[in-house]
């Protein structure tokens, strides 16, 4: 299976931190509720990279039929920059990326370095992502289990909490393996059962930017997690449990694309003299050196044949994205199907001889859609609801799990619709 050199380096990387852990230091600050007064328990899935468009086109016929007795959204909008980390800490957190911190796949801190994937120190400093509080912090923090199965940010002590349990990534175990770890937490005896679980899957992502979105590779891998996620739901109806758990389950972005030929390279846009690069791709983060910062601007801002730039506070206003301090000065944005990479890796991609994907696009763009499902006691049957920003799943979070909601971007309104009475959403 091939991996994106970034994607694969991060995966590594995680590899060298324990697999699996229990985290006992992670105590609760209120008492657990009485079984009876606890709201039904979530699930959150997401399936990294599956487009809207995926669904409904037979692929996913177990997605499709969930989706057909629960609620779907014709589509979900990413958040800036439509990056992997950036999502999935947005829709944990109901903040934007500029404003909990983790901006990009590849930052850098003036107090905490630099942030890159494949940096097992920099993924595992919860200083990197403390500021926003994710819902399983919330969670523990008044009495509640959570199993996290490799969540972006979950192997971090955020506020000095872990969830009860996690797994960190390891790209070895399956689909269908992390699938049946999660049924088995949440079929585990009551006392033991967590009261929020997640689960993350990656196999869409990585053949889509193997062999682009419309490869037969991605179509089988969306019959693997589609396949997995079956035989978890097949495992909690066994138990009884299927209508007693709200699902949700979501993407971080979709994919576009791209030809071995809609490649720069970032050398031909600043040159390593006049500026450092902080992070390459499709959101190209540009810190111009002392004494050039006149003739970097001069040079890139504006619009060019396959890309256009901005100072960090002139960014389109509907991006949201441009106040926090680990943005670099100058970000600039490829069009779609486009990427900038480092001169060498540009090379290679040109001699590739097929498509690839890409996301990080204009989260407007129907490439970059993510797709929305829910289904559970909480949730009407057979409903449809408007496109919505993905802010707001945390709202619908915190309201099923009935925790008050930290501070955030995102609102319960747009969801209401999807939602049965209040009194029956509570129960």
């Amino acid at each position: 299976m091939r991996l994106p050199k970034i994607r694969a380096a991060w995966l590594s990387s995680l590899l060298l931190l324990s697999a699996c852990a229990t985290d006992h230091a992670s105590t609760s600050t209120a008492a657990a509720p009485h079984p009876a007064d606890r709201p039904a328990p979530v699930l959150l899935i997401s399936i990294d990279a599956l487009r809207a468009s995926y669904l409904g086109r037979g692929d996913t016929p177990r997605l499709d039929a969930l989706a057909r007795s629960g609620v779907r959204a014709q589509w979900m909008n990413p958040s800036y920059p439509a990056l992997t980390f950036p999502n999935h800490y947005t829709l944990v957190t109901g903040l934007r990326p500029d404003h909990h911190g983790v901006i990009h796949n590849a930052m850098r801190d003036e107090g905490l370095g630099d942030f890159k994937v494949s940096d097992p120190n920099a993924t595992g400093d919860a200083r990197w992502w403390s500021e926003a509080t994710p819902i399983w912090v919330t969670a523990e923090q008044h009495g509640m289990k959570t199993a996290i199965w490799a969540w972006p940010g979950s192997g971090a002590p955020i506020d000095g909490v872990r969830p009860g349990q996690y797994r960190l990534f390891d790209p070895k175990i399956s689909a269908a393996a992390r699938a049946n770890e999660v049924a088995g937490w949440l079929t585990a005896p009551p006392d033991q059962r967590p009261q929020l679980a997640a689960l993350y899957m990656e196999d869409v992502d990585e053949e889509g930017h193997g062999y682009g979105p419309d490869s037969p590779q991605v179509r089988e891998a969306l019959h693997r997690v589609d396949t997995a996620v079956g035989t978890l739901l097949d495992t909690l109806a066994a138990h009884h449990l299927l209508d007693k758990i709200n699902i949700v389950i979501v993407s971080d972005h979709g994919m576009a694309q791209v030809t071995p030929d809609h490649v720069i390279a970032v050398e031909d846009m600043a040159t390593m003299q006049e500026a450092a690069i902080v992070s390459v791709g499709q959101v190209v983060g540009v810190a111009p050196n002392a004494g050039f910062e006149s003739t970097v601007e001069k040079r890139l801002l504006g619009r060019h044949d396959h890309y256009a730039c901005w100072r960090k506070g002139e960014l389109p206003a509907r991006w949201h994205y441009g106040t926090n301090a680990r943005i670099p000065p100058i970000i600039c944005q490829m069009d779609e199907g486009w990427d900038a990479l480092p001169a060498d890796q540009a090379a290679r991609r040109r001699q590739l001889g097929h498509d690839r994907g890409s996301h990080g696009y204009d989260p407007a763009l129907t490439s970059m859609h993510a797709m929305f499902i829910a289904h559970g006691p909480a949730f009407r049957d057979g409903a449809v609801v408007p496109a919505f920003d993905n802010v707001d799943v945390y709202p619908l979070l915190t309201h099923l799990l009935q925790l008050p909601a930290q501070p955030n971007d995102g609102s319960l309104k747009p969801l209401e619709p999807a939602l049965k009475a209040p009194s029956a959403a509570a129960h």
